[in-house]
């Protein structure tokens, strides 16, 4: 006798007010997902974040001065950065090109 195959995916179960629902039909239908993806997408998302706010950073002394040294150092500038701030925005009318 074969042993069915193992189930890789969970069952979640909410109960919200039709206001969330609509609410939420209404952004995925704008991204262009079930309620389903959308949900789990937003949830996970959001674990994600949970996840990376607690989660403990360890170091050695020397990794740890390291760091220190690079945040505190003064800030070197980046070319495309400097050259994308000194572009006219497309939108300025006043300095937009006739």
């Amino acid at each position: 006798m074969t042993t069915p195959p193992k189930r890789k995916d969970h069952p979640l179960s909410m109960r919200l007010p039709e206001g969330d629902i609509a609410i939420i039909d209404r952004a995925a239908d704008l991204r262009g997902r079930s309620r389903t993806d959308f949900v789990r997408e937003a949830a996970v998302r959001a674990a994600e974040q949970v996840l990376m706010e607690s989660t403990l950073v360890r170091m050695s002394a020397e990794g740890f001065e390291a760091f220190v040294q690079a945040v505190s150092a003064p800030a070197a500038p980046v070319p495309e950065m400097v050259a994308s701030l000194r572009r006219r925005a497309p939108w300025d009318k006043a300095t937009a090109k006739r």
